[in-house]
């Protein structure tokens, strides 16, 4: 199970997608750290199964903060991300996305 939620925001659509059981970790590998656990409110919304057919307003968002494999293998099959996004915290699989706007 993955969690996906959305915040809307005056600047645009942040949507964030974790994993259920990284929701209270730290990930460490290096220099690099994200720490899921202080932040798992930004992650925690509707609890979704990955592999479910899923009715989400995906392509409208602005921005996109997907931590670890089931959720980034989910983000990847919905189009929200590409492979070449993907990086690694340890063994852990991450990605952003951003859509950058014409004015």
């Amino acid at each position: 199970m993955i969690y996906y939620k959305e915040h809307v925001l005056e600047e645009g659509v942040i949507i964030a997608i974790c994993d259920e059981n990284l929701i209270d970790k730290v990930l460490e590998d290096g220099d690099l750290f994200i720490d899921v656990a202080s932040y798992s409110d930004f992650y925690k919304g509707e609890l979704i199964d990955p592999n479910a057919e899923v009715k989400l307003n995906l392509r409208e968002f602005d921005s996109a903060n997907v931590i670890g494999s089931e959720s980034v293998a989910f983000a990847i099959k919905n189009f929200l991300i590409g492979k070449d996004n993907v990086k690694m915290v340890g063994e852990v699989p991450y990605a952003q996305s951003y859509k950058v706007k014409k004015q």
